[in-house]
């Protein structure tokens, strides 16, 4: 009885589960054979090493490796990204790998299911992410279709070369102070009310001229003190007719149209009908040095439609520019402006109507023919529309509001300008630097807003990553000698006839010093 229990205990047994060595093996983890987010793709002949995970950064600054302006401090994958507005990777971009989407890195992921290799654990265990490809080179970038290739997918912000909190103790510093302020504005405005009141008195010609303030001061982006300031003088002109001088589309010669009764500007008309620039402003110079007023007149500077007036004396002196400027209402912009002022995603159609409605302005300067200006030619200025982009420069209308979500676009402007400002203080305009100017850095500028159009690309906590973006965009517009005026892209401002090479890449040069080694020019005193 006793050997027939053990025999049906053992027989109960042989029905239990496999041993362990004949087990199959237990399902393999389904993040084992997920793609991996996408991480930084490089951009194109940047330099950038091997793709790096959360926490680890790079020894030195690449001035190609700073993130997107839509990089949040803990970057979400590309793909999942739900902003309003395409990104940077989505517009144009250059991509990393044959097949791969716009800011996808060029590893090939493991296949659905697939069975990783030890080694593919182990670089799992380290935390590491597969490398990636480096990415093809790529030519010179069309501004409509710019971004920053894999930029939306970078790491985060904390790689970056300088520390957000860095740049805002220097935005700190570029601060105007109240008390200055408000003292040089109210030297400014009085010296402009008795300059206009005795100019309209003495000339017929000049007794319809108005004040429009300008530049950087009336921007809210003027940097350090108050003491420069931009006036236009502008008077309204009879029906004109626009001869464009040159191919750039800026420069025109202005006729007066047939008017039986005649008007105040016939007497500066030349012979062949067009409104001679160098004798209206010469007039108006010569107005202004005869009114009995407490300051001193600069010298004319070829080819400068301003006369430069200043107030005060050194270190406390005020320079005041007045600018003539015809306001032309009767007639539509000139066909070189059709493709300019790309404004729709950024401020909308209906902004980029109204702008269009208004009037445009022309200020006496000279058309470079080689080295050679041509006088009595006019330049179309769109100085009063430039100031209400940047004052009203939100996707949305609460941008920058007390309400509403801060975002450091002229923030990022006013840094550029600093740093354009220090390095000629630095190098003394030594190398062509006094051919770069803030209107450069303003134009860059407005072509960034509409590359990257939405407040989200720009939020103030992520300035770090935003600021140097639009270095990098910058690099690029001087290294491809590629700077379209923002409302006449026929006009190359970084043209080899306005700028060389040589002065192009000694600024080159100097900005990515600057970014590698974490920007000690700003240590310097203004």
């Amino acid at each position: 009885m006793g050997d027939q229990c053990a025999a049906a205990r053992r027989a109960r047994g042989s029905r239990k589960a496999p041993s362990q060595s004949s087990a199959p093996e237990p399902p393999r983890s389904h993040s084992a054979a997920a793609k991996p987010p996408a991480r930084g793709g490089g951009r194109a002949g940047a330099g950038r090493g091997d793709a790096r995970p959360p926490g680890e950064h790079a020894k030195a600054i690449n001035p190609r490796d700073s993130p997107s302006p839509t990089d949040p401090k803990g970057a979400t994958p590309a793909r999942s990204r739900t902003e309003k507005g395409p990104a940077p990777s989505e517009m144009g971009s250059v991509h990393n790998g044959k097949g791969s989407a716009p800011g996808e890195s060029n590893a090939v992921p493991s296949r659905k299911g697939a069975v990783p290799t030890r080694k593919d654990s182990a670089r799992r265990e380290k935390g590491a992410v597969p490398k990636t490809k480096e990415s093809p080179a790529r030519g010179p970038p069309a501004v409509a279709s710019y971004c920053c290739t894999g930029a939306e997918s970078s790491v985060g912000v904390k790689s970056g070369g300088v520390g957000a909190r860095r740049l805002r103790d220097v935005l700190k510093t570029l601060s105007l102070g109240r008390q200055d302020t408000s003292e040089a504005s109210e030297n400014v405005n009085q010296l402009i009310r008795t300059l206009v009141s005795a100019i309209r008195a003495r000339e017929s010609s000049f007794s319809s001229i108005d004040i429009l303030g300008t530049g950087s001061y009336y921007e809210h982006v003027k940097i350090s003190a108050p003491n420069e300031f931009d006036i236009m003088f502008t008077m309204p002109a009879p029906r004109v007719e626009l001869e464009q001088c040159d191919g750039s589309g800026a420069f025109y010669y202005v006729r007066l149209k047939r008017n039986p009764q005649g008007n105040d500007l016939d007497k500066f008309l030349q012979e062949d009908g067009t409104l001679a620039a160098c004798k209206m402003l010469f007039a108006l110079r010569n107005i202004i040095k005869e009114i009995n007023i407490q300051v001193t007149v600069d010298k004319k500077k070829a080819g400068s439609p301003a006369i430069t007036l200043r107030i005060g004396n050194p270190p406390m002196e005020i320079s005041v520019d007045i600018i003539l400027a015809l306001e032309v209402r009767s007639q539509s912009w000139p066909a070189s402006t059709q493709e300019g002022l790309k404004i729709e995603k950024w401020l909308g159609s209906k902004v980029k109507q109204e702008y269009k409605w208004k009037p445009i302005y022309l200020v006496p300067k000279h058309a470079k023919d080689g080295r050679v200006l041509k006088e009595d030619t006019w330049r179309l200025s769109f100085s009063h529309i430039e100031k209400e982009m940047i004052k009203n420069h939100g996707n949305t209308k609460t941008c920058c509001e007390s309400k509403g979500v801060k975002c450091c676009r002229k923030s990022c402007l006013k840094l550029l300008k600093h740093l354009l400002d220090q390095l000629k203080t630095k190098d003394g305009n030594r190398r062509g630097l006094d051919k770069f100017c803030s209107y450069h850095a303003k134009t860059a500028f407005f072509q960034a807003c509409v590359l990257w159009p939405d407040d989200k690309q720009w939020l103030f906590t992520d300035l770090e990553s935003c600021f140097q973006n639009f270095l990098d965009y910058f690099l690029d517009c001087l290294n491809n000698a590629y700077l379209p005026h923002f409302f006449i892209p026929t006009h190359n401002l970084f043209s080899r006839q306005l700028i060389d090479k040589a002065s192009s890449d000694f600024l080159s040069k100097e900005i990515k010093y600057e970014i590698n080694n974490r920007f000690p020019i700003f240590e310097l005193q203004n």
